[in-house]
């Protein structure tokens, strides 16, 4: 029997309220249209918000998400640092983590990646066209084609100060002529973690269906994980001494 992956989707939940642009477009949050899509998939999917009591990451919620996918942008120093430190922990036991758009510069994300996690940036509509470099992966599994294009979003480019990732996915052109490691992951620990670019708030990135479906795959392929115990600290010798 397949165990249903148990996803928080977890947003900041600001812009959607007091900007009109993305009110518009995302009446419910962001979070709301990634955690529709990922609960047709049969997921076991929660929804919290920055504004919630501990910012509806609760050690009772994190100790039953298999994967926290994340997105933040204007309030990453709201975020309490013992919050952070719970989701640092569950991610080094072994809880996956997908990061979205700006969410690079959650404090969640630096402190994994132990750099600045800065970039380059431009808003100006700009196409992205976001080429697959690693086709046999997981996380590309069922798209259709060697690029997803997106007629308008928020341009990253590089340098993009992160450590070396264990694999990069997706390579982004933009139209302005700047190129981003748009799809990167890393391990923790015994947690996986895919940081994934696209996803700015006044965008209609999130209603691309090949946009979902990469979320719903790094979401099943950051819940593949070894659930074995493993020891530390001092042990006695299996063997005779």
């Amino acid at each position: 029997m397949v165990n249903t992956i148990k996803v928080t989707v977890w947003n900041e939940f600001r812009h959607e309220k007091e900007m009109e642009e993305c009110k518009e477009l995302y009446p419910e949050g962001m979070h709301s249209v990634i955690a529709e899509y990922l609960s047709e998939l049969n997921m076991d999917v929660n929804k919290a918000t920055l504004d919630e009591a501990d910012h509806g990451l609760t050690e009772e919620v994190l100790d039953n998400t298999d994967v926290l996918i994340w997105w933040g942008h204007c309030a990453h120093n709201e975020v309490k640092d013992e919050v952070v430190d719970r989701v640092h922990q569950r991610v080094l036991s072994g809880m996956g983590l997908i990061v979205l758009h700006s969410g690079h510069f959650s404090k969640i994300f630096r402190k994994l990646m132990g750099s600045s996690c800065d970039l380059k940036w431009r808003c100006a509509d700009e196409k992205e066209r976001l080429w697959i470099v690693k086709p046999n992966h997981p996380i590309v599994k069922g798209l259709n084609k060697e690029y997803i294009e997106l007629a308008e979003e928020e341009m990253y480019g590089e340098f993009f100060d992160i450590p070396e990732p264990d694999e990069i996915i997706f390579l982004s052109w933009f139209e302005g002529g700047e190129l981003f490691r748009s799809g990167c992951t890393f391990s923790r620990g015994r947690g996986k973690i895919f940081y994934f670019r696209p996803g700015h708030e006044t965008n209609p990135s999130y209603y691309n269906k090949d946009i979902l479906k990469v979320i719903g795959n790094a979401v099943t392929w950051a819940a593949d994980n070894s659930k074995l115990d493993v020891n530390f600290g001092n042990v006695q010798p299996l063997e005779e001494l």
